[in-house]
């Protein structure tokens, strides 16, 4: 998603998958209706404002999204910005992409100025992507664009808008699996939160690098050779260096020890099928030593926003140490884009063809929505935004909520499985009961008991990645008061909370305002933590 060449029509054509010629035709109408609506409009770097609107729109065609969000995007700031009349992007366009354009346009009129207004924006955010996940697609490709160009706006704001998409927008796009685009917001905005550090980091990745590209070069030709020899020649291989931000904040959970971390260094491997996965591992083993304790298979246990791959660590023989990932096409496809590859509309009078993925179906909601501003069409939005808009429509105050959704929705997760092995999405140490709260109100209520992996355990366990739960339940049981003391999740506290008639968390606006200032610090930073914690599950 390169921000800095200066883009075309044809570029943003190109990176599209199966265009009719009617697709070509909206996108060229969308690309045209918008140079001229905001032919007078200029950003702070000087440019016209169409700059951005081209950019985003090229931003949503590389994630692979359809033709009426790209249109989508062209328009996105036509109602606001310009601005030009609903009706009449309702006249030339339609009502899907009208849909889109206000939902985005929605999102525009509160700006990040506050704890209040600040959350209002988020409350805004989610509830318009419950209804159509494209909304906050759109969102975070404008984002991306915006965040490539911050050099030019006043350094608070800088600061401001970098540290909003370290804390919000990045941890969004890897929750939806969408990996590449959040990459990119954490590398953008790491040298305006955190200058010194990235400076170091920098400076540190460059030393490295000039040690061990060559290294990886000829250990890419050594694996091409080892392949070609057992007859997998459909393989594609490729190698990366780690990203600056992901390389810091590792760095802070190995003491900046440099020698620690073993991914610097990676070599993707795209096989065409599963069963090519295992059998490439065993073949790569049998040539170079694994590090012991350093096989990772996601693809028998995806993470929990559906990523797959098998992950291993290796002794190249001249002192490197290389991470391979092993992958199908389709994997790599899903852990760069995520949910914006699984996303199925009827866009341009066809179908994108949808592949059919058990994991993604587990973690993923389908919902139909009807509305007389939208037509009705197949979206694709997962389980934690619905509960999250669910969650919204209780009073809570905002530091409150601030601190509820980083805590509970944007922090790591993990994934545990019911006794049929259907996958329950979970804030990392939730318990059986948060675990049975998940599952259905009535279930945690009556909770009596639980099991994990078939033996009984207490219900205050925390619970770990890919462990089987079974909640034991009876008419007769009831919470106890004391589940408040180690629940994790929010539904799992509103419940208890009501079933003993108490009043929601105590606002935290009492404290004095210094006290206030440093108690949002603190959660600040450990959002922070617990964030890129979920990247290095």
């Amino acid at each position: 998603m390169n921000q800095q060449k200066t883009l075309t029509l044809s570029d943003v054509i190109s990176k599209m998958k199966s265009v009719s010629p009617d697709d070509i035709a909206l996108i060229t109408k969308a690309h045209d209706f918008a140079m001229d609506a905001h032919k007078d409009l200029k950003r702070f770097s000087g440019e016209p404002y169409f700059v951005h609107l081209i950019g985003t729109a090229y931003n949503l065609a590389e994630l692979g999204m359809g033709p009426i969000t790209v249109a989508a995007g062209f328009l996105h700031d036509s109602i606001e910005d310009v601005p030009v009349p609903a009706e009449t992007i309702q006249r030339e366009f339609g009502s899907e992409i009208l849909f889109l354009v206000e939902g985005v346009t929605k999102l525009g009129k509160i700006r990040y100025k506050g704890s209040e207004r600040h959350n209002e924006s988020l409350r805004k955010l989610f509830i318009a992507t419950s209804q159509d996940i494209r909304v906050l697609i759109i969102k975070l490709a404008d984002r991306l664009h915006n965040i490539g160009t911050l050099q030019f706006v006043r350094p608070e704001k800088q600061v401001r808008i970098a540290t909003e998409t370290l804390q919000i927008y990045a941890p969004i796009a890897y929750r939806l699996g969408i990996r590449k685009l959040s990459r990119q917001l954490e590398d953008l905005s790491f040298p305006y939160v955190y200058p010194e550090e990235y400076r170091k980091v920098k400076d540190l990745l460059k030393e490295k690098k000039n040690e061990t590209e060559k290294s990886l070069s000829k250990f890419q030709k050594n694996l091409h050779k080892e392949l070609a020899k057992n007859d997998y020649r459909d393989v594609s291989i490729q190698y990366r260096i780690k990203g600056l931000f992901s390389l810091w904040w590792k760095l802070q959970k190995k003491g900046n020890d440099i020698e620690k971390i073993y991914d610097i260094n990676a070599v993707r491997v795209i096989v065409p099928t599963v069963a090519d996965c295992y059998q490439v591992l065993g073949l790569v083993h049998t040539v170079w030593r694994p590090l012991p304790g350093r096989i990772k298979d996601y693809i028998a246990f995806p993470k929990p926003n559906g990523y797959r791959s098998i992950y291993t660590t290796i002794f190249v023989g001249d002192g490197t140490i290389v991470e391979i990932q092993i992958k199908t096409k389709e994997m790599y496809e899903e852990g760069e884009y995520g949910i914006a590859s699984h996303i199925s509309y009827k866009e341009g009078g066809h179908s994108k063809s949808k592949t059919n993925f058990h994991w993604i179906q587990q973690l993923l909601s389908r919902i139909p929505i009807t509305t007389k501003d939208q037509p009705q069409s197949s979206t694709v939005t997962p389980k934690w935004i619905k509960d999250l808009v669910e969650y919204q429509k209780h009073n809570l105050d905002n530091d409150s909520y601030q601190h509820n959704l980083q805590g509970d929705y944007l922090k790591e997760r993990i994934f545990v499985f019911t006794p049929r092995g259907d996958v329950v999405d979970l804030p990392i140490d939730s318990t059986p009961i948060d675990f049975a709260y998940t599952i259905h109100s009535d279930i945690g209520n009556h909770t009596v008991g639980a099991k994990i992996n078939g033996k009984y355990s207490t219900l205050s366990e925390k619970l770990k990645n890919g462990e089987i739960v079974e909640i034991e339940s009876r008419k007769n049981g009831k919470p106890n008061i004391k589940w408040l003391d180690f629940v994790k999740t929010t539904i799992a506290q509103r419940h208890i909370r009501n079933y003993f008639e108490l009043p929601a968390r105590p606002s935290k606006k009492s404290k004095s305002p210094k006290k206030a200032k440093l108690k949002r610090k603190i959660i600040q930073i450990k959002t922070i933590i617990f964030i890129f914690l979920y990247f290095f599950m």
